[in-house]
C-alpha cells in the first residue's frame, strides 16, 4: 500500500504507522538484513506488510512463534548475517524467549520487532496485552522501547536508534529486541498518508543505499610475536570447539572465511601438535583430527600421552566431549590460550590464561612464521584400537550404529539435535573426504525448536540437509514439521526412538522404585508414522543398518523424509558401557 516515486524511498504510505515500519525495515535492510521471519497478527501489520513490501527481504512465515524464533535462529547461522524476527503483541513474544536465549549464547544475530500496544492499554484488562517492557531480560545485547510513531519525532531519531543498536550486536554479536508500539489505525483506510514532508530532513538518505549513521570498531588483533614463539617451542595440544564461519558487517555479499578449518588444521600440522576437534568445529572429521578422542579417554595409555603436553590452545568454546572437558581441567597447563570472537567468558573450569576475542581466521593469519615442528606425540597409534571397537560396535541397527553410519554418509548440512545425538556424533564417525557443515544449538543445549533450527538452516544453501535428533525432541517440536514442506532441496529428518529420555539411564538419577520410568525417562509409546502422514511428509522405518543407509541414501535424492529409527530404551546404555569397558579391559591387557 505505497505509492513509488522518483526518489528510492517511498513518500506515501498506508498510515503513519506504517512510515516509521517502512523506515525500520529499509534501514535493517541497508544493515546487512536480508531474511524476515513473521507470524500472524494484527498489532504487528505495519511491520507486515512493510517487510511483504520490501523487494530486497525475503520473508519465511510460521504460525508457531517459538518455531518461528528458531528457524530465524537457523536461517542466522547457516547465512551468517542477521534475521528479523516479527512477531504481534502478548504471548506471541514470549514465545521466542528459548530462541533468544540460545541465541544470546550462541551469539547469533537475531532482530526481534514486536509490535506491542501504546502504555495507555497496559494494566486496565485491554485484550492481548501484557507487560512486554525488556521482556527478555539480559538476553538480548540491547533493548528499545519505541514510542508510539508521532511526526513530531524526527525520523533520524528512528534510524540512528537501529544503528546504534546494530553496532553494539556487531561489537557482542546476540539478539536485539525493538519493542515497536502502534496505536490504531493498523489497517490502510482510503486514503495515504503523505510523508514527503516528515521525511525530507532525511535527505540524500531518502536516495541512497547506505545506513543513515555509520558505527566503526577496532577488529585489531594484538601483537603476540614473542609470547607466540614462546608457547610454539613447548609440548602443546589444539583443542576445537564451535567454530563457524566469519561474519563481515554491512556487505552486499557476505564474504564467508571457507578456509578456516583447513588454517586450523595446518597450524595443528605445522606446530606437530596433536588436534582435537568437536563435531562443531566443521573439522571433526578431517584426516588430522583424533576423531575418536572422546572413548580414547578411557583408554590410560592414550590419557596418558596426551597429558604430556604442557601448553592448550583453543578454538572455540562449549565443548560437547564431558571426557576431554575433565581431562582439561585436571592437567596442571603451563599456559592456556582460548581465541574465540565472542566477548564471553567461555572458561567453565577456570583455566584460561590469556584469552583473545578474535576471530580464529585473524588469530592465525597474525602468528609470526615458525619453522615446521616434528610431532611429539604417538597419540594417532595410540587411537587405532578404539577405532577398531568403534567398527565392531556399530555393525547393527542402534543408535550407535545409526550415528556411525550416517557420519559417513550425510551430504552438504548436518544439524544435530541434543541430548544424546550431539554425544553419539562427537564419538563416532570416520575421516571423510568430502566436507560436511555441522551446526548444533549448543548454547543452553535445549530441546526446544530443534526441527525449526534445522529447517532455517535448510534454507541457507542449494544442498541437502539432515536433521538428526531424539523421539523426545521431535514431539517437542511438532508444529514444526509443517514448515518442511516448505523446502527446496532434499531434507531427511532422522528420529532416533528409543521410547522417551534413554540418557537417564546414564545419569546417576535415582532409580528406586518407578522414580527413572516415571519421572525421568517418561516413555510415550508413540510413532511418528502418522506425524509424518499428517504433514504430508514421506516416512520409512528401517529394520536394519543395511535398510537404513538404502533409505537414507534415497532420501537425499528426493523431497522430504522423516526416517524414524526404533530402537530399544535400554540398548544405548548398555552399548556405551559395554564399549568403555572393553577399551578400558584393552588397556589392562596391554600392560599386562
Amino acid at each position: 500500500m505505497t505509492a513509488p516515486t522518483s526518489s528510492g524511498f517511498m513518500k506515501e504510505h498506508a498510515t503513519f504507522n506504517h512510515v516509521w515500519a517502512a523506515l525500520m525495515l529499509e534501514e535493517h535492510y541497508r544493515l546487512g538484513v536480508r531474511d524476515v521471519v513473521l507470524a500472524p497478527g494484527s498489532r504487528s501489520s505495519p511491520l507486515t506488510m512493510a517487510a511483504s513490501e520490501h523487494p530486497g527481504l525475503h520473508c519465511h512465515c510460521h504460525f508457531d512463534e517459538r518455531g518461528l524464533g528458531f528457524m530465524a535462529l537457523g536461517i542466522a547461522r547457516g547465512n551468517q548475517r542477521p534475521v528479523v524476527i516479527i512477531t504481534t503483541s502478548g504471548t506471541a513474544v514470549a514465545n521466542l524467549y528459548p530462541a533468544v536465549v540460545e541465541a544470546k549464547l550462541l551469539g547469533v544475530p537475531l532482530i526481534v520487532l514486536s509490535a506491542d500496544r501504546p502504555i495507555e492499554l497496559l494494566d486496565n484488562g485491554s485484550n492481548q496485552a501484557i507487560d512486554q517492557r525488556d521482556i527478555f531480560s539480559r538476553h538480548t545485547i540491547a533493548y528499545h522501547d519505541l514510542p508510539p510513531p508521532e511526526a513530531e519525532i524526527k525520523a533520524a531519531f528512528l534510524l540512528n536508534t537501529l544503528d546504534q543498536a546494530i553496532d553494539q550486536q556487531h561489537r557482542s554479536p546476540g539478539p536485539i529486541h525493538i519493542n515497536c508500539r502502534y496505536r490504531e489505525p493498523l489497517y490502510p483506510g482510503r486514503c495515504l498518508v503523505d510523508a514527503s514532508g516528515y521525511l525530507a530532513p532525511l535527505g540524500n538518505w531518502l536516495t541512497a543505499s547506505t545506513p543513515w549513521s555509520e558505527w566503526q570498531a577496532s577488529t585489531a588483533v594484538p601483537a603476540l610475536n614473542s609470547e607466540w614463539e614462546a608457547l610454539a617451542q613447548q609440548r602443546g595440544l589444539i583443542v576445537v570447539g564451535r567454530v563457524e564461519d566469519r561474519v563481515e558487517k554491512r556487505v552486499e555479499d557476505l564474504v564467508n572465511d571457507s578456509q578456516l578449518a583447513q588454517q586450523i588444521v595446518e597450524l595443528s600440522k605445522q606446530l606437530g601438535w596433536p588436534l582435537l576437534a568437536d563435531v562443531q568445529s566443521q573439522i571433526h572429521f578431517d584426516p588430522q583430527n583424533l576423531i575418536h578422542f572422546d572413548l580414547a579417554l578411557h583408554d590410560e595409555g592414550f590419557s596418558a600421552e596426551l597429558a604430556k603436553a604442557e601448553v592448550l590452545l583453543q578454538f572455540g568454546g562449549r565443548l560437547i566431549s564431558k571426557r576431554l572437558s575433565q581431562f582439561i581441567t585436571q592437567q596442571s597447563w603451563q599456559d592456556v590460550w582460548l581465541v574465540d570472537p565472542l566477548p564471553q567468558r567461555l572458561d567453565p573450569d577456570y583455566c584460561v590464561k590469556r584469552r583473545l576475542i578474535c576471530s580464529p581466521a585473524d588469530f592465525i593469519a597474525d602468528l609470526p612464521a615458525i619453522p615446521e615442528q616434528p610431532t611429539w606425540h604417538q597419540l594417532a597409534s595410540l587411537q587405532r584400537r578404539t577405532s577398531q571397537l568403534i567398527e565392531e560396535f556399530c555393525t547393527a541397527l542402534s543408535e550407535l550404529g545409526v550415528c556411525h553410519q550416517l557420519a559417513q554418509l550425510a551430504r552438504g548440512q548436518l544439524f544435530i539435535g541434543n541430548s544424546l545425538p550431539a554425544r553419539l556424533m562427537n564419538m563416532l564417525g570416520t575421516h571423510r573426504q568430502i566436507t560436511l557443515r555441522v551446526f548444533a544449538n549448543r548454547g543452553a543445549s535445549g530441546i526446544d525448536g530443534l526441527i525449526a533450527t534445522g529447517y532455517g538452516i535448510s534454507c541457507t544453501r542449494q544442498e541437502p540437509t539432515t536433521i538428526l535428533l531424539g523421539d523426545t525432541s521431535a514431539l517437542h517440536d511438532l508444529n514444526s514439521l509443517a514448515l518442511l514442506k516448505q523446502a527446496t532441496q532434499p531434507l531427511v529428518v532422522v528420529i532416533l526412538n528409543n521410547d522417551g529420555g534413554s540418557i537417564f539411564h546414564m545419569l546417576p538419577v535415582p532409580k528406586e522404585g518407578d522414580l527413572l520410568e516415571r519421572y525421568y525417562r517418561q516413555p510415550h509409546g508413540l510413532s511418528f508414522e502418522h506425524a509424518a502422514q499428517m504433514f504430508g511428509l514421506g516416512y520409512v522405518a528401517p529394520a536394519s543398518l543395511d535398510a537404513f543407509a538404502t533409505a537414507y541414501s534415497q532420501a537425499l535424492t528426493v523431497g522430504v523424509t522423516l526416517i524414524e529409527v526404533n530402537v530399544p530404551h535400554q540398548q544405548v546404555a548398555d552399548d556405551l558401557t559395554a564399549l568403555g569397558a572393553a577399551l578400558r579391559e584393552e588397556e589392562g591387557e596391554r600392560r599386562i
